[in-house]
């Protein structure tokens, strides 16, 4: 029997329950948002009802007549997969504005939470939320499980703060095969779970499904294996520059056409978009942001890789390692309802100067470097003074690596275990 695995974003899910009377979870598919809404279900104090727009005669009502389809589920409700019916927000709306009349002007009854919404696809859906739910709602990111989900830790927003990483919990030290091996594995919970299913048939199953469900209702693609060629590429160049003139090359198809499709994969959650720092104190920063795949699993299924020896040994080895570690501290700020776009940079400038992350946090930033190593070197922070010229405080800077325990290398910067993410 399958047993729910707590999710570290059910505090802020909780937080916004009552406040909010819309409440928005949005994330690839299949990293658990419905199993989270389910679990809501099942240990809320009173009843809340529950529909799947999957459901082809459900989408048909609620695209045909929303209003009698939201007078047919009374609130509260969770509504999976709203993406299907995005008409449904301006009549939602009005519900609300309802509820808030009702409250303020008649029997004075709290609105709460009226609706909890689902959505896979937030490229269709974020316009109309922003323009019909403006002030009434809250939205949640999930993504596949974080390494502290899995071994049932706390976590919280990663920061450098070496003074806090020493009073962390640690996860459990991996050699580089088990390291490899989780890699491999990925991040969803159907891989994850006791008894998971088989990894290959997962990905095979969920890229197939991705391309007819989610890529098919947001474009016309009249050749499937182009689409499939151009994620594979896209998986190639994790933790890489996007450069849209090379992958249009690789797939033989125009760099409009590429701008089209990485924004598709950004926006149904496959891959996050790390942005470049620049301010006017610095005068060569590269602006192209880098991409990276937000399960490692699937990145590897893409680009052929089926064994964690093999993956190990390869040329892929480093780029797949730092889309693991950057992945993860997304999460423990998306996990934590915080929005990881305001805070999360790398630097990269014209003299191919290069930092892997900049943590912003209390108008102070903290410089992290990325290695795959077990004795990284003090070549590690040559470039962490580039932050002394960006007009703030500038924090300790840290090396995440194989290293056992934390170790400083001088004054303000550490080697730091990856287990502190």
């Amino acid at each position: 029997m399958e047993v729910y695995r707590k999710r570290t974003i059910e505090k802020s899910l909780n937080s916004l329950l009552g406040k909010c009377p819309v409440i928005i979870i949005t994330g690839p598919r299949q990293v658990g948002k419905t199993t989270l809404l389910n679990h809501l279900a099942a240990t809320a104090n009173k009843k809340i009802n529950y529909v799947s727009l999957d459901n082809l005669l459900l989408r048909s009502q609620a695209i045909e007549d929303p209003e009698l389809f939201l007078r047919t589920f009374e609130p509260p409700l969770i509504i999976d997969e709203f993406q299907y019916a995005p008409n449904l927000l301006s009549y939602i709306k009005i519900k609300v504005d309802e509820a808030r009349k009702n409250a303020m002007f008649g029997d004075g009854k709290e609105v709460g939470t009226l609706y909890c919404l689902t959505g896979s696809q937030v490229f269709q859906t974020m316009k109309n939320v922003s323009e019909s739910l403006a002030g009434r709602v809250g939205i949640l990111d999930l993504y596949g499980f974080s390494e502290r989900e899995l071994e049932e830790k706390e976590e919280t927003i990663f920061l450098p703060k070496i003074e806090e990483l020493k009073k962390k919990d640690k996860t459990k030290t991996k050699s580089t095969h088990e390291l490899f091996e989780k890699i491999l594995n990925g991040s969803y919970p159907e891989v994850n779970n006791d008894g998971g299913r088989d990894r290959e048939q997962f990905y095979e199953t969920y890229i197939r499904t991705y391309v007819e469900r989610d890529v098919r209702q947001l474009i016309n693609i009249k050749d499937e294996s182009k689409f499939v060629k151009f994620i594979s590429s896209i998986a190639a160049r994790t933790a890489q520059e996007y450069n849209a003139s090379d992958i249009a090359n690789d797939v033989e198809v125009d760099s409009k056409t590429i701008d089209e499709w990485t924004s598709i994969l950004k926006n149904t959650g496959l891959i996050y978009m790390l942005q470049s720092y620049s301010n006017n104190n610095i005068q060569k920063a590269i602006k192209r942001p880098k991409i990276y795949f937000m399960d490692t699993g699937l990145a590897c299924y893409l680009t052929g890789y089926m064994s964690s020896e093999t993956l190990e040994k390869s040329a892929y080895n480093g780029a797949i390692f730092e889309t693991y570690i950057i992945s993860e501290i997304i999460k423990s700020y998306t996990n934590n309802g915080k929005d990881p776009r305001a805070r999360l940079y790398y630097y990269r400038d014209t003299n191919q100067k290069e930092i892997d992350l900049l943590i912003f946090y209390d108008n102070t930033v903290y410089p992290v470097e990325i290695k795959k190593s077990a004795n990284p070197g003090k070549d590690a922070i040559k470039n962490f003074d580039i932050a002394n010229k960006f007009g703030m405080q500038v924090g300790n800077g840290i090396v995440l690596c194989m290293m056992e325990n934390i170790l400083a290398i001088d004054d303000s910067n550490y080697f730091v275990p990856i287990e502190y993410v």
